[in-house]
């Protein structure tokens, strides 16, 4: 892990889509409860339904996860989920801003505007890691993840239930690591 101490990072990021609720329950229930981290999580979510994910994802989940309100702190050992057609952005005081500004790559929460703004607000120390996808949104914030040192994950395609998400960051960069759901658990439980 390039040598890193795990106190390094500030925190972990998330993106999915098509297929990503499977992976992230999945790895949000094999993440020891002691994970001291605070993990953030964009999924493409149906904007006209505000309910069911967040539940579901709760019921799996080792950590509380809880979607932030503007302007809420970030905290340790909590996940949190993008509000349903909100933009989630991580601020450099360690605190989330929400936008309803327009969609972006047919998506609001935008999975690229989260990623670039924790690779703004805490560059080398945050840990990017893209999902399987139906769309490029992702991409271009991974790789902005990558550019500023931060490390990046990408789901391994073949473990994909739709590829094309992480193949769109794979020919823009070179991550540190292409891994299974398993895989990207153990990474974490080893952080």
């Amino acid at each position: 892990m390039m040598n890193r101490k795990a106190s390094y990072y500030k925190s972990v990021v998330i993106g999915g889509s098509a297929g990503s609720f499977s992976i992230v329950s999945k790895i949000l229930a094999g993440i020891k409860s002691d994970f001291r981290y605070p993990i953030i999580v964009c999924l493409h979510r149906l904007k006209h339904i505000r309910s069911g994910l967040l539940e579901g994802i709760n019921l799996k989940s080792n950590l509380p996860v809880l979607e932030p309100f503007d302007k809420d702190n970030m905290e340790a050992g909590k996940v949190y989920l993008a509000p349903s057609n909100y933009h989630l952005f991580v601020e450099f005081d360690s605190t989330f801003s929400l936008s309803t500004e327009e969609v972006h790559n047919h998506s609001r929460p935008s999975i690229d505007y989260t990623f670039s703004s924790a690779s703004t607000s805490f560059r080398e120390k945050v840990i990017g890691i893209i999902l399987t996808g139906a769309n490029k949104d992702g991409a271009t914030g991974m790789h902005e993840i990558h550019k500023k040192k931060g490390y990046t994950i990408v789901q391994d395609p073949l473990t994909c239930d739709v590829d094309t998400m992480p193949k769109a960051a794979l020919q823009l960069f070179t991550p540190d690591q292409i891994l299974s759901p398993d895989g990207i658990i153990e990474f974490l439980n080893n952080l």
